[in-house]
Formats: C-alpha cells, structure tokens, sequence
C-alpha cells in the first residue's frame, strides 16, 4: 500500500500561476500511475493565467467558488462540482469568492511541464 500526506507535499507555483501540491505523480513517487493527482489554489480576488495542456484534465472544486473557463465556454464552480478539460482546450479559472478556491485536479497522461503553454 502507497501512501502520502499532503503535509509531505513542497508547493510550487505552477505555469499556469496556481499554487500546487504535487500529491501523486509518477516522477516523484514511485508509482506506475497513468495520471498525475495535485491540489491547486488560486488566492481571493486572483485568477490563473489562459493556458492549455495536450493532456485532458479534471478539477474537482473542495473549497470556494470560481469563474471556469474552457475554450469559448464559462461556467460557475463551487464546492463538489467538476469539470472536465480536453485536451488542447484554452482554460483559466477565477476565484469569486471570499477564500481560496481549492480544487483537485487530475491530469491524463501525467501532466508535464512541456506539455502545459502559458498564452
């Protein structure tokens, strides 16, 4: 049995300018998974750069609410909700609300730093 604590995870400011939490990816943790698991955070009032991966990706919102963007499509995210992201698709997220928002995002194949461009 794998397991890890979010408390074992260093955060780093993602491409995209999300605060992250690498919890399960296959190039830091010895494990033959075909997908990457972090914790995103954007801070009250800020927003997350337009940007696209090649892989699809999922965000399962845990705390606040936000503005999601995909490509021509917008719609209001809030605690329990998730979105899927195809790959290719131009997206970037706004916190609403009056706390970070919080979401889960799950990348297939595992997200890569060359995979991810910054528009």
């Amino acid at each position: 049995m794998f397991t890890k604590s979010l408390s074992d995870c260093v955060s780093l400011i993602a491409n995209d300018g999300c605060r992250v939490w690498e919890i399960l990816h296959p190039k830091n943790d010895a494990l033959d998974l075909p997908y990457s698991f972090a914790l995103a955070e954007v801070a009250v009032g800020e927003h997350s750069y337009r940007h696209r991966l090649a892989q699809t990706e999922v965000y399962y919102v845990i705390a606040g609410h936000g503005l999601m963007h995909v490509d021509d499509a917008t719609r209001m995210l809030t605690v329990g909700d998730a979105v899927v992201i195809p790959g290719g698709a131009v997206q970037w997220i706004e916190n609403h609300g009056d706390e970070p928002l919080r979401f889960i995002a799950v990348v297939s194949p595992p997200w890569t730093e060359a995979d991810d461009e910054r528009l």
